[in-house]
């Protein structure tokens, strides 16, 4: 009989959370290590900041779907894995062993500014300062801005460039209008330019969605400190805010390189065309977390969905002694943003088009997905 241990129970775990009957059925134990009982789904996370999902709607009941298909939820944190003992470590001091180890552990906001930012690490309690991650935070958010707007206009940052500070504003926009609000002055501080990776065409029409929402876009500086709600930057321009929201985009868990284990350049534990630790053949694992080192991955929730399929064979494989399957990671991939109220903006392939019909592609896959795991 095989132990498989699963750190974390995310997008990329799915599949192999679906499968403990079959895995139980052939004498291997299965264990699931998670913060919460309930996982969230990522990319529906600024919908429910925008009050188009309710908190149970984008997510996954862990808990329950682990306990009731055979196998043991253990709700803590990784905080190292001794791969020479065949152990993970969790933040209560328990040690939990494993034959093999699957890692779906995400990602963080990195804190690269001072102040009030470098201390809201991890989901710490802010009522100011709000990473994007973990996707909790955003309801945190959603209540704050809600409670303001009932008796003023709410001034919020987002600090960051990418989609993700996109999303989140248009999303935030939205919520101070609910219930007779008085509404938000949202301004998005994008560094260098909004969406600099992005097609100049996804741009315009992500600028033009902004301003038709009132929604300032400060650009050609970027953010060196949140200090008592107020956003500095790095020319000299301060900005006083009621709520601060860092995107600033993503990094891997630090828990493979404390634990020693060979990393990619951003700390994810580095894994070969199987997603198998390159330094340790029973490592596996998937989404955020990892380093994929025959190419450079974005850090993009189709990835993992993609993945979950070849971490069950992989994983299954290796607790039986067979063959092991690559990972072909595909080619291009579908990009829908939800800018709030209905809206989005779809990009692939250089077709781009934005409104309602964007919007309605994206709910339905990502409802699609959400289905296929919460039943």
């Amino acid at each position: 009989m095989g132990r498989l241990l699963l750190a974390g129970a995310g997008h990329a775990h799915m599949a192999l959370m679906a499968a403990i009957p079959e895995l139980t059925a052939k004498g291997h134990a299965v264990t699931a290590i998670g913060p919460g009982d309930r996982h969230y789904y990522s990319g529906m996370g600024p919908g429910m900041l925008g009050g188009t999902y309710r908190p149970e709607e984008i997510s996954f009941p862990v808990q329950t779907m682990i306990e009731s298909r055979g196998g043991t939820f253990i709700q803590d944190l990784v905080t190292a894995i001794d791969a020479a003992r065949h152990v993970v470590v969790l933040r209560s001091g328990r040690e939990v062993p494993y034959d093999v180890l699957s890692c779906n552990l995400g990602s963080y906001v990195p804190r690269d500014i001072s102040g009030d930012a470098a201390g809201a690490d991890n989901g710490v309690a802010n009522d100011v300062v709000f990473p994007v991650k973990p996707i909790e935070r955003l309801l945190a958010a959603r209540r704050r801005i809600q409670e303001m707007a009932k008796t003023k206009t709410v001034r919020i940052g987002v600090c960051g460039g990418g989609p993700a500070a996109l999303e989140v504003a248009g999303n935030a926009w939205d919520v101070g209008r609910e219930q007779g609000g008085k509404g938000c002055k949202v301004q998005i501080f994008a560094g260098s330019r909004l969406l600099k990776n992005m097609p100049d065409k996804v741009r315009r029409m992500a600028e033009e969605a902004l301003k038709k929402k009132g929604i300032e876009v400060v650009a050609g500086s970027y953010v060196h400190a949140v200090e008592s709600g107020e956003i500095h930057l790095q020319n000299g321009q301060r900005h006083v805010q009621d709520v601060v929201f860092l995107a600033l985009g993503v990094r891997p868990s630090k828990v493979f390189s404390n634990s020693g284990l060979e990393t990619g350049p951003e700390g994810g534990l580095l894994v070969n065309q199987f997603l198998q630790s390159v330094s340790h053949p029973d490592i596996f694992g998937g989404g955020d977390c990892i380093s994929f080192q025959p190419r450079p991955l974005d850090k993009v929730g189709v990835y993992a969905v993609r993945q979950n399929p070849v971490l069950l064979h992989n994983v299954r494989s290796r607790l039986e002694g067979r063959e092991l399957q690559p990972f072909d990671p595909g080619g291009d991939y579908l990009l829908i943003f939800n800018i709030g109220g209905g809206q989005g903006i779809l990009y692939k392939n250089r077709i781009a088009f934005g409104g309602r019909p964007a919007f309605w592609i994206k709910d339905y896959i990502d409802r699609k997905f959400i289905r296929k795991f919460q039943t």
